[in-house]
């Protein structure tokens, strides 16, 4: 369950991403926000920071929270977000097709990258991301098997993450991320939509549990027209 004040996050990037607050709007101001969130004026200033940190408003004495971006994109990579959770947010309609998900015996790679022991399988899983209908996305997954011991297309299909984090009770915690362009392989031309397109935008992810121990391999390779990485740095 989220905290408090990620829930009341949600709700203002809500409200910024689908045009309520637009840029150069200026918040409520946190008592406002106390009431109507029924909130402690701590989490409330919580949910404001998070807010700033991802680049959506600009705190400005005397003045309050001025909204700076209302252009809040599809997919981004400062977080560590399900494909469940992302599409929540969407203008359209989005499905995950599994085309894969089979336990088997790791290679040399894979088994160095997962820190995985002899006997040690892995699940190798396909789904295929259709947003609008057009398969746009292939996510190729490698998971250690000895951590999440059970997986089926029914889990796939709703949100892997979910029932991780609710079902086995395990904390995932951080992802070191590569994005790379790449040509389009056999497998790209016969499972996505790639129209005319002979590159495609691979994003390449270990993700971490809170313990430290990587539990997932993550090759999601997307159609370029359809990829935005967005990002916002403070001085």
């Amino acid at each position: 369950m989220a905290a408090k004040y990620e829930d009341i996050y949600n709700s203002l990037l809500d409200k910024i991403k689908f045009g309520h607050f637009k840029e150069g709007d200026i918040l409520p101001s946190e008592y406002d926000l106390m009431n109507e969130y029924k909130a402690s004026r701590d989490t409330i200033r919580k949910s404001l920071q998070l807010l700033s940190n991802n680049g959506c408003i600009q705190k400005h004495k005397g003045k309050g929270s001025i909204v700076i971006n209302s252009n809040i994109y599809n997919f981004e990579f400062g977080g560590i977000f399900s494909f469940k959770e992302v599409s929540s947010k969407m203008y359209g309609k989005a499905e995950t097709i599994v085309n894969k998900c089979e336990c088997i015996k790791p290679n040399l790679l894979i088994k160095k990258t997962l820190k995985l022991n002899d006997n040690d399988r892995v699940w190798a899983i396909e789904r295929i991301r259709n947003i609008d209908g057009e398969n746009i996305i292939l996510d190729i997954d490698f998971i250690n098997a000895s951590i999440i011991p059970f997986i089926d297309e029914n889990i796939l299909k709703d949100s892997l993450y979910e029932y991780i984090e609710n079902n086995l009770k395990l904390k995932i915690s951080y992802a070191e991320r590569e994005i790379s362009c790449e040509k389009v392989n056999n497998n790209d031309k016969k499972l996505l939509d790639l129209k005319d397109y002979d590159m495609i935008i691979n994003v390449e992810s270990k993700t971490f549990l809170s313990d430290t121990r990587v539990f997932q391999l993550t090759s999601a390779r997307h159609r370029p027209d359809k990829f935005k990485f967005r990002d916002f740095a403070r001085r």
